[in-house]
C-alpha cells in the first residue's frame, strides 16, 4: 500500500513539473520578446554564388531564423541541423531559415550534400557577425546557437537568442534519451552509425 501511494505522489508531482517546464519555456520566450529590439549592421556573409547581405536572406519574409553553427567539424552541430531538415517546411512558411558557420561555401555545399540537408547555407568568415551577436566569446573558439531577426523597411533588429547544447529545446534527441532506464550515459554523436557503415560497405 505505502509503495502504492508513493508511486501515485510521484506521477503526481512529475505531472506538475512537466506542466511548469511547459510554462517556463513559455514564459521564457514571451519575456525574451519584451527586450528592446538590437539593431545590428547589414552584414556581409559569403554564399555559393558570392557575397551577400543580411537583408537578403529574408527574401520575401519579414522574419529570420539564423543558426549559428560551428561547422562540419563538430558532430552535435551535425546532429542539430540533421533534424532541421524534417522541420524545414513548416520554418520556411512562417519565417526565412539559415544557417550560418565559418566554413567556407564550398566545405559547407559539400557537407551539405554528404547529408542530405535541404536548407540553406551562409559563412561568416572574416566577418564580424557570429563575434558581434555573441557567438564567438573566444576567438577561434564559436559556440552555436540561434537568433531571430525582424526587418522593418531598411533596418534589421535582433529579437531574440539562445545557446545549443545537450537537453535544450531545440534537438529532441537528448529527450528521448531522457526517458531511458539509463539516461543518455556517456553517448555522445557521430557523423556515421554503425548501421550507416554497413549499409555504404553494401
Amino acid at each position: 500500500m505505502k509503495a502504492a501511494k508513493k508511486h501515485h505522489a510521484l506521477r503526481r508531482k512529475i505531472e506538475r513539473l512537466e506542466r511548469k517546464l511547459v510554462r517556463q519555456h513559455q514564459k521564457l520566450a514571451e519575456l525574451k520578446r519584451e527586450l528592446p529590439l538590437q539593431p545590428v549592421k547589414d552584414y556581409l556573409l559569403a554564399g555559393r554564388k558570392g557575397r551577400v547581405r543580411l537583408s537578403s536572406l529574408f527574401g520575401a519574409k519579414s522574419d529570420l531564423i539564423i543558426v549559428h553553427s560551428m561547422g562540419r567539424s563538430c558532430r552535435y552541430c551535425t546532429m542539430w541541423a540533421d533534424s532541421f531538415n524534417g522541420l524545414l517546411p513548416h520554418l520556411e512558411d512562417r519565417a526565412a531559415f539559415v544557417v550560418v558557420s565559418p566554413d567556407t561555401p564550398a566545405v559547407q555545399h559539400a557537407f551539405a550534400q554528404g547529408r542530405g540537408w535541404r536548407f540553406p547555407f551562409y559563412s561568416d568568415a572574416g566577418s564580424s557577425f557570429s563575434k558581434d551577436l555573441g557567438f564567438l566569446p573566444e576567438p577561434d573558439e564559436p559556440c552555436p546557437g540561434v537568433s531571430t531577426f525582424v526587418k522593418r523597411g531598411r533596418k534589421i533588429y535582433r529579437v531574440a537568442s539562445a545557446p545549443f547544447g545537450p537537453y535544450d529545446p531545440f534537438c529532441s534527441v537528448w529527450h528521448f534519451f531522457a526517458l531511458l532506464a539509463d539516461g543518455a550515459e556517456e553517448w555522445a554523436p557521430r557523423f556515421r552509425y554503425m548501421a550507416q557503415q554497413m549499409d555504404t560497405a553494401r
